[in-house]
This record gives structure tokens, sequence and C-alpha cells, in this order.
């Protein structure tokens, strides 16, 4: 058994990119005195919004990932998924940039930014459900032959 190298790696730009995310929200927070909630705060809901979805999936996509690294090594597939992961979780923060991407029409007539992002934030919430899918169907059909069963 190797270690996880390629999940190391991914793992290593999540946790940039959580901090990163997480520091945008706090200095909103410590900018407005908005300890907890959002206040009626658009771009504070937006920038807790981004961090938090990032963490919402990609500490199960982490554990996926690792364990179909530890079983099968550091395979085309495993690169493949930590990629497409990679892509999906930075458009989608792209997508959260601006109030027109976290907002759409609800952000008012004083959002700044292009509608253009809606498209990133779409698009990289579709490829992490389908990249998470896909991971989680491709270590069912390497695992389930190993059953003792």
């Amino acid at each position: 058994m190797t270690f996880p190298i390629i999940t190391a790696a991914l793992a290593g730009v999540l946790l940039i990119l959580q901090q990163v995310l997480m520091l945008s929200a706090g200095t909103r927070r410590a900018r407005t005195g908005i300890g907890v909630g959002y206040a009626d705060d658009k771009n504070l809901e937006r920038l807790v919004r981004r961090h938090g979805n990032l963490a919402e999936n990609s500490a199960i996509f982490i554990a996926g990932l690792a364990l179909l690294e530890l079983f099968s090594g550091p395979t085309l597939a495993v690169q493949v998924f930590a990629a497409v992961f990679l892509l999906a979780r930075l458009s989608h923060a792209f997508g959260f940039s601006n109030l027109k991407g976290s907002h759409g029409k609800l952000a008012g007539d004083g959002a700044t930014g292009s509608g253009t992002v809606v498209l990133f934030r779409a698009g990289g919430a579709t490829l992490t459900a389908l990249t998470g899918i896909a991971l989680g169907a491709y270590l069912l059909w390497v695992m389930v032959p190993q059953l003792p069963f």
C-alpha cells in the first residue's frame, strides 16, 4: 500500500483555498461588526456560503479519493478525479466572487459584477456533484468484487 500522494496534494490546495475563503468572510465580519449570522448583509452571506460550500463538499470527497488511491494506487482515475474536483471547486468559488454570482436578480440594482459568474457557480456546483457521484460509483465498482460475501 502506497501513501495517497495525489489526494494529499489535492487536500493541500483545498486547505489553502478553504483558509482564503474563511479569511475573506472573517474580514467582512470584522468590518461590519456582525459576529454571527448575516444581518441582511448579502455580501457577508455570499462569503460565508462560499466558504461553507467548499467545506461541505471537500471533506467527503477527499476521504473517498484517499480510499480509492490507497486501494488502487496513484492511477490515472485518481488524477482525473482530483483535477476535475479542483476545477469544479475553483469554478464554484469564482462564481461566488460577486453578488450577481451568488444572488442573481435578488442582488438588487446596486450589485456589481458580471452575470457570467452565475455560469461558473452553476457549472462548478454541477461538476462537483457529478464528480462526487462518479467517484462513489467508481469506488463501489472497484471495491464490491473485493467484499468477502
